[in-house]
């Protein structure tokens, strides 16, 4: 990890204008500054999902079930599994004929989840996948030809750039087969105010959780950063539905990093790009999928219609 950090961060800050990825948020310290994130009232994505896949857990199993073949389950990017034991749980009640695969980067992760699916859901059959979401996709194909339906939840599609959308999905069809599907959790388009809120929150937490990017950098790089000569800018584009949030310098500064042998100069006010969240509508999503060789099957939202899980299915 310390390796691939140390390229990233070399070629983002090395670029103009410079970034920083977004993957590098959640050490130990970032996590836990999110899990406040999402606990706060103005953050609305965890919860308005939630509230989707608890009230209409039955017609989203349904669906799942309808063809009455086995079938894998597979979360991509699965973490601590919090909203898909609800689904979880429901289809091992309806004896649903059905394998858990859980993929995520993190062993850790996967480990613990394991741990817990034993304890909380008795009679799962559940088994971690730890590495790159393709290339654990192709091996679980070349062992199981059961059909497949994919999680893909928490809006993380919302980090893509537009060519990364499709290359995402593009890079699965080619792996899926015929009748197989994805469930994709994308946050819906609404009342600025609403977004800004959530990712620029009255509370400071949006703003530590950016400013704790410099301090993993100075602990695991030796960078010499002061997180407070920083400041954290979001903006959001109600056209293109992008928020996008910034580390701004608040002086002309330069900051070593040790273990690349190198120093960066910043000016005064130079934005240094964190993260993308994108924000989409039902015309998008619907546009994505045909575009990227699927077909909607099913949207399923919550009551005021912040967010929305899209059933696609492969022809």
């Amino acid at each position: 990890m310390t390796r691939s950090l140390a390229k990233d961060t070399d070629q983002g800050l090395s670029s103009d204008p410079k970034y920083l990825l977004p993957r590098y948020f959640y050490d130990d310290r970032g996590s836990m500054i999110f899990q406040k994130i999402m606990e706060m009232p103005e953050y609305y994505l965890t919860r308005c999902e939630m509230e989707i896949l608890t009230g209409q857990k039955l017609e989203i199993t349904r669906t799942f079930t309808e063809d009455s073949s086995p079938f894998d389950l597979i979360e991509l990017g699965s973490g601590d599994g919090v909203k898909t034991k609800v689904l979880l749980k429901h289809l091992v009640k309806e004896n649903a004929r059905f394998h858990f695969f859980p993929v995520d980067i993190s062993q850790k992760v996967n480990d613990d989840l394991i741990r817990q699916l034993k304890t909380e859901i008795p009679g799962l059959y559940a088994e971690a996948l730890t590495g790159d979401y393709f290339r654990m996709m192709e091996d679980l194909n070349k062992v199981s030809g059961n059909r497949k339906v994919i999680l893909f939840l928490g809006s993380n599609v919302g980090n893509f750039s537009d060519d990364e959308v499709s290359l995402f999905y593009r890079k699965l069809r080619k792996i899926m087969r015929a009748g197989d599907m994805i469930l994709t959790g994308f946050d819906l388009k609404k009342d600025p105010a609403v977004i800004m809120k959530a990712y620029n929150d009255p509370h400071g937490y949006t703003r530590d959780f950016n400013l704790n990017l410099l301090v993993r950098l100075n602990r695991e790089l030796g960078a010499g950063f002061d997180p407070g000569l920083f400041e954290q800018y979001t903006e959001y584009d109600p056209v293109s539905g992008d928020v996008k949030s910034f580390l701004i310098s608040l002086k002309d500064q330069t900051v070593g990093i040790a273990s690349l042998g190198k120093t960066f100069h910043f000016r005064k006010w130079e934005p240094v790009f964190t993260e993308r969240s994108r924000k989409f509508d039902p015309g998008t999503i619907h546009k994505l999928a045909g575009t990227n060789g699927f077909r909607v099957r099913k949207n399923f939202t919550d009551a005021r219609e912040y967010f929305m899980d899209s059933l696609w299915i492969k022809e």
